[in-house]
């Protein structure tokens, strides 16, 4: 996947702005950044769930269509339950991406299995745990069998054994050759889990490499300045760095 030139406005504001970016396959890329650097706007561009006001998200070459979608999944911060039991919960996503009979069942039973979840698979998705309800949603992701999968703060909020389910599954995707792109603020995640690393500062690309270069040595000023803990959001009165800043 690459974006070409990615523009976004809202409310006056420019909150993506010029975003060039490719992901390669096989790869797990972490983006990263202050909190309203536009991170969860360019993921959702990314997977075509808003339109860019400017520039294009091309999928193997071409425009993003529906075609392209149906490829790819996207977990949000905060798990979306469907009113039903946890199974039902991965059934209706197999049904919308058109798995029926054996083969759906086949992928319903890996996906419980892989998430923990076969005991309470008849139980209300709804009233699981927070870390239950995240295992759910990244397995009823994957249980698509999608080519890219988008994460956004999967482990926000977590306890360190709950993240530590979600980052195995993550892991799990990788070696199926699953291409990941992940949104994180933790830097412990981000070096255990990512191959590359993009950070953004003010809807800005400014630093995009392999993740050890980046997260190690950064060569922007407001990824420096994020990494050692100097990088704030604006409307907060912390200091934060030049808008001029560049790559």
């Amino acid at each position: 996947m690459e974006t070409r030139g990615l523009v976004f406005d809202a409310g006056g504001k420019r909150l993506i702005d010029g975003v060039e970016l490719s992901i390669r396959p096989g790869r797990l890329t972490a983006v990263m950044g202050a909190n309203g650097a536009g991170k969860s706007l360019l993921l959702r561009l990314m997977h075509g769930l808003i339109t860019p006001g400017a520039g294009a998200v091309q999928w193997r070459g071409r425009p993003l269509d529906r075609a392209a979608r149906l490829k790819q999944a996207m977990v949000f911060q905060r798990p979306v339950m469907l009113r039903r039991s946890v199974l039902a919960n991965i059934r209706f996503a197999l049904a919308v991406r058109g798995f029926t009979g054996a083969e759906r069942a086949r992928r319903e039973a890996e996906a419980l299995e892989r998430a923990h979840l076969g005991a309470l698979a008849r139980s209300p998705a709804r009233v699981l745990s927070g870390g239950e309800q995240q295992r759910l949603a990244v397995v009823r992701a994957l249980a698509c069998g999608p080519e890219l999968l988008f994460l956004d703060e999967p482990t926000a909020s977590l306890d360190p054994a709950s993240t530590h389910a979600i980052e195995a599954l993550i892991r799990e995707a990788r070696t199926e050759g699953v291409t990941v792109v992940v949104i994180t603020h933790d830097l412990g995640q981000a070096r255990r889990l990512a191959e590359d690393v993009a950070f953004l500062h003010e809807g800005r690309l400014t630093e995009f490499g392999p993740a050890a270069r980046v997260l190690d040595a950064p060569r922007s000023a407001a990824a420096r300045a994020w990494i050692d803990g100097r990088l704030y959001l604006e409307h907060d009165n912390h200091p934060t760095t030049s808008k001029g800043d560049a790559p």
